[in-house]
């Protein structure tokens, strides 16, 4: 029992800074996600200019949510001018991976514009997290 006890106040805090991480970020990839599909299947916007604009949304809404919820009181009080520099770098490797998850899927494949979303929904948060923890909000 002290093992776990130890293991939990070691690790608790990162379990629970991914569980919030999961959380919000499902959250600004669902709307990243809506924003695209329906510029892209339903206002017939190219894929790739609807995947630009609910990439900008997204920037925003993640920026707000993850300083506010999920890096919380993790490192120390940074410049927001600095971080949200950082935050938009970071981002905009976000914003690479989703372009070829929609070039890929949508362009070199010809499916249908849903199809890269599961690519946005789960590869590309799993990345973003390591990247914002160690380098935005450490």
């Amino acid at each position: 029992m002290k093992i776990l006890q130890r293991y939990y106040a070691e690790h608790g805090a990162l379990f629970w800074q991914i569980v919030r991480y999961g959380v919000t970020g499902l959250f600004v990839t669902a709307c990243q996600a809506a924003i695209y599909w329906c510029l892209a299947a339903l206002a017939g916007f190219h894929p790739q200019v609807a995947n630009l604009i609910g990439y900008a949304a997204a920037v925003a809404i993640g920026y707000v949510s993850h300083s506010l919820f999920t890096f919380r009181g993790h490192g120390g009080e940074a410049n927001h001018a600095a971080r949200g520099a950082k935050f938009v770098a970071v981002s905009l490797i976000s914003y690479a991976l989703n372009a070829l998850w929609v070039y890929l899927c949508v362009t070199h494949m010809h499916w249908p514009e849903w199809s890269p979303i599961p690519a946005m929904v789960f590869v590309t948060p799993a990345v973003m997290f390591g990247l914002n923890r160690q380098w935005v909000f450490k």
